[in-house]
């Protein structure tokens, strides 16, 4: 590359990024397109659109793509099926999802990273010349044809972007690629430029808010384009395709009844199970297991067709995914798990009959999640269900004590003598709320698999035995069945779908929304859909709420 030719490209890659500010920088936007669409951002008069008269407009800031969704807009985008994120970008899980707006800051080695990979997916793209013929979409007549390269300029920046472009911008990519063109006398090193500006672009890296500011000092209506990529980053994981820009353009997100319309034609997308999948994945903990491929394979395909049963197909209560009768097995998982087993490789329903399972609590994705020193640790099973099904917070433990050592052994080997006995001062308050809870799971290892005894100790028998808040159960069935019965999920699988949806975790100025989520997940049989639905038709949604500070 010649000096001449880098410098152009750093100009072209870098001014973006040292002068764009975000939505932090104010309602007017300083990318190079206020990114407006249809009707949706003013009032019918052209003026300053009026707030939302209820309330619950939170604050949200500038939320970078994660390396799922990134890698989700890739294929989308490109057809590349590599995963290429997964190989360059951090996860970065903020309990317990990993699209959240903390710890999303700019840094070098994000920024390295991304012209690493932008650089790989352009050169795998002009390699697979079909590919590469069905994204640019236009056949060039030779090396400098501007029209070829302002027809995959203007329809390829409208996806990656999740907005139209600006004439003047379409013809700063098409001068940029015009040069390497000609200076390579290849059409398509001009194509691969401007796919590698794209890629590293801020609008493209980030999910860009600006709107318009309303009547409220520091309240935004998001444009019809950034409600679009609202939607479909939530229920899809993944850029918005044409049809949904379309609908942005000609102004048909602008009312919560158009948005509600567009979410329910995106929930019957094959991709939105995916991002349900996604979404209780990570709030369980159960993405990644500690298992060998096979199991590891069987145990999430088990948890997502309950999942789809559940939500997709029966359109059931919610709470079922926790209280059912059965599960979907194959040879592996039913041998594994000691139940019938249904012949084959297939997954098919079986009935736990009197196993003593029920429900999701009962999987193995869900009892693989919370060990530790190499086995089942109640004390973790406890804060994760504390945590993740209750919403409740676990004070940390107090200074200097060492987390990393197993309870001594005391007078006994046995787990639940160590637990009861060798408390160190200060510590019992917070272990009250969690190991009574994870020892009524006990009887279930970090696989799955029914025991009586603990690991290697046939004379320490478990009675699997749990407590939460002086209600007694026992086992993943009796946890299920109090669960239900004291309404102890309803309230906090709303508040982890909120921070899933917005990036943050529910603050003041979010009550209001969340409230009525609540209310409305009931009213409308806990279903799940409807719960997304409703996230996404309120008012609050077409809103943003400026960042303090």
């Amino acid at each position: 590359m010649t000096r001449a030719r880098s410098l152009a490209l750093a100009a072209l890659v870098g001014a973006p990024l040292a002068c764009y500010r975000g939505p932090a920088g104010g309602g007017g936007g300083d990318g190079a397109s206020d990114g407006t669409g249809g009707s949706g951002a003013a009032d019918s008069t052209g003026g300053t659109p009026d707030a939302p008269e209820l309330g619950g407009v939170g604050q949200v800031g500038m939320r970078r793509l994660s390396r799922d969704e990134f890698d989700n807009t890739i294929f989308d985008l490109l057809g590349d099926d590599t995963r290429p994120g997964a190989l360059l970008l951090a996860e970065d899980v903020v309990d317990p999802f990993d699209n959240q707006i903390e710890n999303q800051s700019a840094n070098r080695p994000l920024i390295e990273a991304l012209e690493q990979l932008a650089g790989d997916i352009a050169t795998r793209l002009l390699a697979d010349t079909a590919r590469r013929d069905t994204v640019v979409g236009c056949q060039p007549s030779g090396v400098a044809d501007e029209q070829c390269l302002r027809e995959f300029t203007t329809r390829f920046g409208r996806r990656a972007l999740r907005r139209p472009l600006a004439d003047d911008e379409v013809q700063r990519y098409v001068d940029l690629g015009l040069m390497f063109a000609n200076d390579e006398q290849d059409f398509y090193a001009g194509v691969g430029v401007i796919l590698r500006v794209f890629l590293q672009d801020p609008e493209f890296v980030y999910r860009v808010e600006l709107g318009t500011e309303t009547s409220e000092p520091g309240v935004f209506r998001l444009s019809d384009f950034e409600v679009a990529t609202r939607l479909s980053y939530f229920l899809l994981g993944t850029t918005p395709d044409d049809a949904l820009l379309d609908r942005a353009e000609a102004g048909e997100l602008s009312t919560s009844d158009d948005v509600r319309q567009a979410a329910s034609d995106l929930l019957a997308d094959a991709r939105a199970m995916d991002r349900i999948d996604r979404f209780h994945s990570m709030w369980l903990g159960y993405y990644r297991l500690p298992h060998p491929a096979d199991l590891t394979n069987a145990m999430r395909t088990e948890t997502r067709m309950l999942l789809e049963k559940t939500i997709v197909q029966d359109k059931a209560d919610w709470r079922g995914l926790f209280t059912s009768s059965g599960t979907f097995v194959n040879d592996l998982l039913a041998q594994h798990y000691g139940l019938p087993s249904p012949g084959g490789d297939a997954f098919a329903w079986v009935d736990y009959g009197d196993s003593g399972r029920k429900g999701l609590l009962s999987q193995g994705s869900f009892l693989s999640v919370a060990g530790k020193y190499g086995d089942t640790s109640p004390t973790q099973r406890g804060k994760l269900i504390r945590k993740r099904l209750f919403c409740q917070t676990i004070p940390p433990p107090p200074p200097g004590v060492n987390v990393d050592e197993p309870p001594p052994e005391v007078t006994s080997p046995c787990k639940i003598d160590r637990y009861n006995m060798g408390q160190i001062d200060g510590c019992d308050s917070c272990h009250s709320l969690m190991d009574p809870v994870g020892f009524g799971l006990e009887n279930y290892d970090q696989q799955g698999r029914f025991r009586t005894t603990d690991a290697g100790l046939p004379e320490c028998v478990i009675e699997g035995e749990g407590e939460i808040d002086g209600n007694p159960f026992q086992g993943p069935a009796g946890l299920a069945d109090l669960l239900a019965e004291e309404g102890l999920l309803d309230t906090c699988i709303v508040y982890q779908s909120y921070q899933f949806a917005m990036g943050h975790p529910v603050g003041d100025d979010d009550q209001r929304y969340v409230d009525d989520l609540v209310t409305g997940f009931s009213e409308n049989g806990y279903r799940f859909d409807e719960l997304m639905l409703g996230l996404v038709s309120d008012e609050a949604f077409l809103y943003r709420r400026e960042e303090e500070g």
